[in-house]
């Protein structure tokens, strides 16, 4: 029998006995139902199977990147949301339930499930919901020494530590990252413990530069400055740049920058959002290699050593070493959702990490 007790009241882990834990019956669940369109649905709260176990999420980190274009209706509507996330749906159209930042309590287990899962801290590639239930061996249980609303951050952590294993940063190396978001500057803080010759970051917003510098950049320049990259040094150019911006015109910029031989990352997914981009001069006779890198897998090369769980332990340490207290400027209650996606899509100055809360 599942441990769960619905009652219609709000419960919590230290305030229930040691045999059940009162939940809601009815949870509260994030749709993006059309272009710049969200609602929360109250649904039930359904009892885990006995392989599961239920969540009771406490934050959930909002992704500006990836939610934003679901958000404006820029994703490509027949792509898969996640092949590698059995809580995403099958695929990107409206209406769709999409998130995969969660922090929250196991509150209650199913038959087959280990007690001992009953009250902890769990992290979870979960859509923004107040209650779920999920099968163990996809949840991460959070470290005692990682704070709940840092714990949120995980995802980015982890981003930023497979561009670095995608790009291989060499000893000297002058490096240069477009785009001061949540994910450029988690990847400029793990860049400045490498022994390089300069780290660049090129970003529009003074604050999100001021923040760079704070995380290890040894400069940071405005977009309209940052032609000068690829005339310094000798040889000329960056050797390795990293287009974390989200805008698909920065890798005109990114090709301007790295000199002969050099390497382009391409971290940011553009969803439908096209560009035309200069390949007819420098980049093809520089022979600049240009790559993506993208989460969900390890690159080939890498997993004779690397498992999905060794990089998840070197995220967390990461994510440890962050400020994460300066990088969170806002926390809004799922219930004002509207108000979160409203902020972010006005424009990268007035946010930088939005947490939704479930109170």
């Amino acid at each position: 029998m599942s441990s769960v007790v619905k009652e219609g009241v709000t419960g919590s882990v230290e305030d229930a006995d040691e045999s059940e834990t009162a939940v809601p019956a009815t949870g509260r669940a994030l749709y993006f139902t059309g272009p710049r369109t969200v609602s929360v649905e109250h649904e039930p709260v359904t009892e885990p199977e006995a392989d599961e176990v239920l969540v009771e999420a406490r934050v959930a980190a909002v992704s500006s990147g990836t939610e934003l274009l679901i958000y404006r209706g820029e994703m490509p509507r027949d792509l898969a949301a996640d092949a590698t996330i059995d809580a995403l749906g099958d695929d990107l159209t409206y209406p769709l339930k999409y998130g995969y930042a969660t922090v929250g309590d196991v509150v209650a287990t199913g038959a087959d499930v280990d007690e001992a899962w009953r009250g902890r801290r769990v992290f979870a590639f979960n859509p923004h919901e107040s209650h779920f239930a999920a099968s163990p061996a996809d949840l991460v249980t959070v470290p005692e020494d990682v704070s709940t609303e840092t714990a949120a951050l995980l995802p980015t952590a982890e981003t930023a530590t497979t561009l670095c294993m995608d790009s291989n940063p060499r000893v000297g190396e002058r490096v240069v990252v477009f785009g001061a978001g949540m994910v450029g500057l988690v990847t400029t803080h793990v860049l400045s413990a490498f022994p390089l010759e300069r780290l660049t970051v090129v970003e529009p917003v003074p604050e999100r530069r001021e923040m760079a510098a704070n995380l290890g950049a040894d400069e940071t320049l405005r977009p309209d400055a940052a032609a000068q990259v690829g005339e310094r040094g000798d040889p000329a150019g960056a050797d390795l740049v990293y287009e974390l911006s989200g805008s698909p015109e920065t890798l005109d910029d990114a090709v301007d920058a790295v000199g002969y031989d050099g390497r382009i990352i391409v971290g940011s997914w553009y969803g439908r959002k096209r560009a035309e981009t200069d390949l007819g001069g420098f980049f093809h006779r520089n022979r600049i290699d240009v790559s993506s890198s993208q989460v969900s897998t390890l690159a080939p090369e890498l997993r004779g050593r690397w498992t999905k769980e060794r990089r998840m332990e070197t995220a967390w340490d990461r994510l440890r070493e962050l400020p994460t207290e300066r990088l969170i400027t806002h926390r809004i209650g799922v219930e004002n959702a509207t108000e979160a996606y409203q902020l972010l899509d006005d424009g990268p100055e007035n946010a930088l990490q939005v947490l939704l809360t479930f109170e």
